[in-house]
């Protein structure tokens, strides 16, 4: 019994402690960017750093209301890299993936050839490559960004469709 109070105990004291870490000195945040509908907005996920050492990220915005992939300079000077009218995609509710190339890989909840959804290619300086759209077969609906794993593949989800077991 004494033994499982004196790891109980260290437990304790290491909750306090973590929690005295998290209490330390207030930190200052600093905006970067508004986004005002017009040049994006909504973004849902945070921005992946770029080998460039902007940040990257895309948003349901924009002009066309149907999202828009952009960069941020240190500096905070926003560009947009890309504006999706439907045909390319729309919705972007996932982020973007870095390739080890330096390109970005993204997906768009709907819209596309099927209105299902896309996946697509970005280059650094804003080259759009639509690389499929879903059929419905296939899945429908991406919700999420892809993630790269150890094989060398990208891997993601989606909300709908594709074949039942």
């Amino acid at each position: 019994m004494g033994g499982n109070m004196w790891r109980r105990r260290t437990c304790e004291i290491c909750v306090l402690l973590a929690l005295a870490a998290v209490a330390a000195p207030a930190q200052t945040f600093i905006t970067l960017v508004n986004f005002a509908g017009t040049n994006g907005g909504n973004p849902r996920n945070p921005p992946i750093q770029g080998l460039d050492g902007n940040l990257y990220g895309n948003s349901s915005g924009g002009p066309n209301g149907a999202g828009t992939v952009f960069n941020i300079t240190p500096a905070g000077v926003l560009n947009t890299l890309h504006v999706f009218d439907i045909t390319d995609g729309s919705g972007a509710f996932g982020g973007l993936a870095l390739t080890p190339a330096g390109t970005f890989l993204g997906t768009m909840f709907a819209g596309g050839a099927t209105g299902l959804g896309t996946v697509f290619k970005m280059t650094p300086k804003g080259t759009l490559s639509t690389l499929g759209s879903f059929t419905g077969a296939d899945g429908a609906n991406p919700f999420d960004a892809l993630i790269l794993a150890s094989d060398g593949n990208f891997y993601g989800t989606t909300g709908a469709g594709g074949r039942t077991a």
